[in-house]
């Protein structure tokens, strides 16, 4: 199964699941009378939703170059995991408003609503649902190098810590009495919080991309490495990276004896471009300008 299947199988496991526990939440949040599991399943919607956003991006970025796009279409992927981040931080900020306009209805001595016990089932099956679909997710977005794969993986651990802070509240309110249940607020703007953070990161991620941030330090002295692990090469310079999409795009200047054959120094420069597709994968962008040393 190539990439773009395997993104796909991913990601349709996880709408599935979402639309599962979002229909499941509405009803128990309804009938638990609980307004966190309704806020809950309003979470658990905008999962479905960056769901759609990865099938669609996904599908163009797996596009080949064409005439408007010499390097491919790898930053539509970069682009999904944008909105997603977008969504998140949507997502989270959603969540601190609602609770802490809870704690302020609270503080100023209005009793919150004590829920059922449908309620608090259907934030601990949610629990363990979203916290399966993270693992699977995240297992599967690292071993196919998909950002966007990775950050929706992310989105269902963010709906995991939704319906813990909904677990908090509603059990406290159930066994510890009505003047407990302001444990959901508070513990739904601590998650949030905490959302937003994770959000932030994969913003930033993206951002760097769109913005031709260049490769990790490390990753340019690997590859500095590897170039002059080659027999004749001497100093690489002018190394510019970035990323791709799923891959990255290297660009280096680097010397040789001047009096060695066209033949010779192309099989030279051969010889670094495989061990660099071995390195960083066979779709890897790699322009070598060749100098005669010094």
């Amino acid at each position: 199964m190539n990439r773009e299947k395997e993104i796909y199988k991913v990601t349709l496991v996880g709408s599935a699941g979402n639309v599962a526990l979002l229909t499941f939440k509405f009803f128990a949040g309804i009938l638990g009378h609980s307004s966190a599991m309704i806020a809950d399943a309003v979470h658990s919607l905008s999962d479905f939703i960056t769901d759609i956003i990865v099938l669609i991006f996904v599908k163009i970025s797996a596009k080949p170059q064409d005439d408007s796009h010499d390097y491919g279409h790898g930053k539509f992927e970069t682009i999904a995991s944008f909105v997603i981040g977008l969504a998140l931080v949507a997502a989270a900020t959603g969540i601190v408003i609602t609770g802490a306009l809870k704690l302020v209805d609270w503080a100023g001595g209005e009793q919150l609503p004590a829920p059922g016990k449908l309620a608090l089932w259907a934030a601990l099956f949610s629990i363990l649902v979203k916290e399966v679909l993270f693992q699977y997710t995240v297992r599967k977005g690292k071993k196919l190098n998909s950002q966007a794969v990775v950050a929706n993986a992310w989105h269902h651990r963010s709906d995991a810590f939704s319906s813990i802070a909904a677990t908090i509240g509603i059990a406290g309110a159930i066994f510890l009495g009505d003047r407990w249940t302001v444990l959901d607020p508070l513990a739904s703007v601590i998650v949030g919080i905490f959302l937003v953070k994770v959000a932030v990161t994969l913003l930033k991620t993206s951002i760097a991309e769109l913005t031709e941030c260049s490769l990790p330090q490390e990753t340019e002295q690997e590859i500095e490495d590897i170039i002059k692990s080659t027999s004749g090469v001497t100093e690489p310079h002018n190394l510019r990276t970035r990323h791709i999409g799923n891959r990255i795009a290297i660009e280096v200047h680097i010397r040789m004896n001047g009096n060695l054959t066209l033949n010779e120094a192309h099989e030279k420069t051969t010889t670094i471009e495989q061990q660099l597709k071995q390195r960083f994968g066979n779709n890897t962008h790699i322009t070598i300008h060749m100098e005669p040393e010094k």
